[in-house]
């Protein structure tokens, strides 16, 4: 007998505040054993599925190719937001290269794989364009989640690539699931046109959507500071969404709307930061669990072999193949080529893409799917788990102060003058051992407060400073040469 409301409401919110709490509870485990956080979430799924001890039938391919898109634009915009303008100038070429002709390159070396494995083309086409590009939320999840800090270069690339290489990849899910739907009705032609329109259209709707919702907060005063945040969510869904409607793509173009937005001066921003990472967290959570639930382990068991065996080929042969062969021109280093190719890691944008198949109801799509799930979750357990360990092997951990046991910050709705930045004292400073009095302040800067461990000193003229005290200065942009000079790179820079 089903259940009637508000009972069934009840039900349903009980079950997924239950695999919330669950999920967001077994991210301390990942941190100790290694293991991706996205994996986690995605085997909770499982768990909780209709083959699980949870039993929960679910099988709505729709609900979920849609809920992923969602959750996808909410990462995407996050990891723009985060990303520091200065990077991608200095890595927008290899990305770029690797989003394109990378993406493609994969695609191809997949598919021979795939048909080594039994695969007829049109199918292992089709798999092989699900599973070329990396993926933003595995990505950023990994870099920014596991307190790992990256030399720069290799960090940024990273980043960038897994921010604008699913156009490619949507593409050619696109194209060549439509040969496979009617084989020969694909024009093959038309990929390179179709490529430079999604991205001519993407850049232009970010930029004019970033742009324009930068100059609107900057006027708009709104009665509540939580309406900012809600304003930066619409800019968000209106640069997909419009990016879509006109041939665009709406992934590219909501990842350049974060960028710009997050990159210029932003009322309250400190809590338009906090509530965007809040809702791409929520998104992945979500996202993997909703993707978990549509996975029947029984029929896992007929793609173990050929998962595994593309997994492998991809890991170590097809994605490191290209990266080194697209990177080296650049200028990088043998040791940063490696690690980008290893760190290729794949995530939700193949199962998403890989659900397509199955709504337009093409020969094998079911088998596909499976596979692209095997090839994620290995692709998750192989490279991804020794991701800490790669990333101090090969010396491309950069050193880090530790954070501030409290973090000060300012917030307001209108650009101050001034700023306060955060610094780490080391014995190596000149300030260190000096009382701030006796400091060479410019003319109106001070130090506001001095975090000692777990203890807040007041910034007073008699305080000595003392190594790995964190002291927040406030001075004016202006001066910002000789406070580095002083006290060292400002934290989080």
């Amino acid at each position: 007998m089903p259940l009637t409301e508000p009972l069934a409401t009840a039900l349903l919110l009980a079950t997924f505040g239950a695999l919330l709490v669950v999920s967001v509870l077994s991210s301390r485990f990942t941190e100790r054993v290694s293991v991706p956080v996205a994996l986690v979430f995605l085997l909770l799924g499982i768990f909780a599925g209709s083959e699980g001890v949870g039993g929960i039938a679910f099988a709505d391919y729709r609900f979920a190719f849609r809920l992923g898109t969602i959750a996808l634009v909410l990462i995407l915009f996050d990891g723009g937001f985060n990303t520091p303008m200065v990077a991608v100038r200095r890595t927008i070429r290899p990305a770029g290269v690797l989003a394109t002709l990378g993406v493609a390159a994969v695609a191809g070396l997949v598919a021979l794989g795939a048909h080594g494995w039994g695969f007829a083309w049109p199918e292992a086409l089709v798999l092989g364009a699900i599973v070329s590009s990396t993926d933003a939320a595995a990505v950023f999840a990994v870099l920014r989640g596991s307190g790992l800090h990256l030399k720069r270069r290799v960090g940024a690339t990273l980043e960038v690539e897994s921010g604008v290489n699913d156009p490619m990849a949507v593409i050619l899910t696109m194209v060549f699931t439509e040969n496979l739907r009617q084989p020969g009705g694909a024009e093959l032609w038309r990929i390179p046109l179709e490529v430079l329109v999604q991205l001519v259209v993407g850049l232009a709707a970010g930029l004019a959507l970033g742009l324009g919702g930068r100059a609107l907060l900057a006027r708009l005063r709104l009665p509540a500071v939580g309406l900012y945040p809600a304003a930066t969510l619409g800019i968000a869904c209106i640069a997909f969404g419009l990016a879509t409607l006109f041939d665009g793509s709406g992934f590219l173009a909501v990842y350049i709307a974060g960028l710009v937005l997050g990159n210029g001066p932003l009322p309250y921003r400190a809590g338009i930061v906090r509530v965007h990472d809040a809702l791409a967290w929520l998104s992945q959570i979500t996202m993997f669990l909703i993707l978990g639930l549509l996975v029947f382990p029984s029929r896992l068991s007929t793609v173990a072999w050929a998962g595994l065996g593309l997994t492998l080929f991809l890991a170590f042969v097809a994605r490191p193949l290209v990266v080194w062969f697209f990177l080296l021109p650049f200028g990088y280093k043998r040791h940063e080529v490696a690690y980008i190719g290893w760190v290729g890691l794949r995530g939700a944008v193949p199962i998403v893409l890989a659900i397509y198949p199955v709504l337009v109801g093409v020969p094998g799509a079911t088998r596909i799917f499976d596979t692209v799930f095997f090839i994620v979750v290995l692709g998750a357990l192989i490279p991804g788990s020794t991701v800490p360990w790669v990333t101090r092997h090969l010396g491309l951990e950069r050193a880090e102060p530790p954070p501030p046991p409290a973090l000060l910050a300012i917030e307001s709705r209108h650009q101050l003058q001034g700023e306060l930045t955060s610094h780490h004292v080391t014995a190596t400073l000149a300030v260190c051992g000096v009382p701030l009095g006796e400091v060479p302040w410019p003319d109106g800067a001070a130090a506001v407060l001095v975090v000692r461990g777990r203890t807040l000193v007041p910034a007073t003229p008699d305080v000595v400073l003392q190594p790995d005290d964190h002291v927040y200065v406030l001075a004016d942009a202006a001066d910002r040469p000789l406070i580095h000079l002083l006290f060292g790179q400002a934290e989080g820079e």
